[in-house]
């Protein structure tokens, strides 16, 4: 996707659009350590090293919130 592809991705799924200077420097910072490549057209795709990096922090993520869900229902009775 493009930026601006991004941008409106992003306002479809949380209800807000993000401006053009909190996407762009992202893009170029995700660039910049190789996740991220552009094409002619300036669509962004995940390299390798970003698939792998997604994974990582995936299980990542999934490890240290495992048990978000126990978590509510725990405080719900609280």
């Amino acid at each position: 996707m493009t930026g601006a592809e991004i941008s409106a991705e992003i306002a479809i799924r949380k209800g807000s659009r993000p401006s053009p200077g909190t996407i762009y420097p992202a893009l170029k910072e995700l660039k910049a350590r190789g996740f991220i490549r552009p094409d002619k057209e300036k669509r962004y795709a995940l390299t390798a090293k970003g698939a792998q990096e997604l994974e990582q922090s995936l299980q990542l993520f999934c490890t240290m919130f495992s048990d978000f869900n126990e978590m509510k229902s725990c405080c719900r009775k609280c």
